[in-house]
C-alpha cells in the first residue's frame, strides 16, 4: 500500500473511533441528565421528586451501606445493619397515608421498614423482615412484630416491585401490599415504640436491614380525622 494510502486508513479509523466515543459520552450525557417523574395520585403529595435526595438525609447509623438515586429509584445499598433514609421536613403525627414501590434486590431481611409518628408516640412498620416473610408492627407492648398479633407470613420475591401502603389514623394503624390489608391495629391501650437500631429514623424514616433494596414513587397525604 502505497504511504498515502496508509495514512488516509489511519485518519479514517481514527475519525471512527472519535465518532463511536462522541456519540457514546453524548448518550451516557443524556442518560445522567434524563428527568424523572413520580407516578403521583390525585391529591397525594410526592415525597421523593425522582431525581434527587432533596428533603432526605441518609440516616447515620454507623453501619450504613451507600444511598444512590439512580433512573428514577432510590437504591438503598446493604451494610453491616440498617441502611437508609430520614425525611427531613415537615411531617404530620396522625391521620396520614405514605404510599411507595420497594423491591428487594440482594439480602434476605427487611426490604422496607417504615419507621413513622403516631401522635407523640413512634411505631415500625416491617416488610420482610426476620430472614424474609415477616410483615408487622415493631413494637408493640415491648414485642417485635415477629412475636406481637400483628405478624403475617408473606412471601416476597426479588427484584419484584411491591406497593406498600400505610395509614396512621386516630384509632388504628393499617397496611397494605398490592391492595391486600395485612395489618389492622386497633392501638388504644397499648404501647407503641421503636426498636433502638431505628432510632435515628424518626419522625418518618425508611430503612433495610443487610438488604439492597430500592424504592419510588414515595407519596403521602392527609386523611379525614374524627
Amino acid at each position: 500500500m502505497a504511504r498515502s494510502g496508509y495514512v488516509f486508513v489511519c485518519f479514517l479509523c481514527a475519525f471512527i473511533t472519535l465518532c463511536s466515543s462522541c456519540n457514546y459520552s453524548a448518550k451516557k450525557g443524556a442518560e445522567q441528565n434524563q428527568q424523572y417523574t413520580p407516578n403521583v395520585p390525585e391529591g397525594w403529595q410526592a415525597l421523593f421528586n425522582g431525581n434527587t435526595l432533596e428533603n432526605w438525609e441518609v440516616t447515620s447509623f454507623g453501619t450504613e451501606g451507600p444511598v444512590k438515586v439512580m433512573e428514577g429509584s432510590i437504591v438503598i445499598n446493604y451494610g453491616d445493619g440498617c441502611s437508609g433514609i430520614t425525611w427531613t421536613d415537615t411531617f404530620p403525627k396522625v391521620n396520614y397515608e405514605v404510599q411507595l414501590e420497594a423491591r428487594k434486590m440482594v439480602g434476605n431481611d427487611f426490604f422496607c421498614g417504615f419507621t413513622f409518628p403516631v401522635n407523640e408516640d413512634y411505631c415500625s412498620l416491617v416488610v420482610g423482615g426476620w430472614g424474609g416473610p415477616v410483615v408487622g408492627l415493631s413494637t408493640i407492648d415491648g414485642n417485635d412484630a415477629s412475636e406481637n398479633e400483628t405478624q403475617v407470613l408473606k412471601n416476597f420475591e426479588k427484584e419484584v416491585w411491591y406497593t406498600i401502603r400505610l395509614r396512621v389514623s386516630e384509632t388504628n394503624i393499617s397496611a397494605w401490599i398490592d391492595e391486600e390489608k395485612l395489618v389492622e391495629f386497633y392501638y388504644a391501650g397499648h404501647k407503641l415504640s421503636i426498636r433502638p437500631e431505628v432510632s435515628l429514623s424518626k419522625p418518618f424514616g425508611i430503612c433495610t436491614w443487610m438488604t439492597t433494596a430500592e424504592l419510588r414513587n414515595i407519596v403521602m397525604h392527609k386523611i379525614e380525622g374524627k
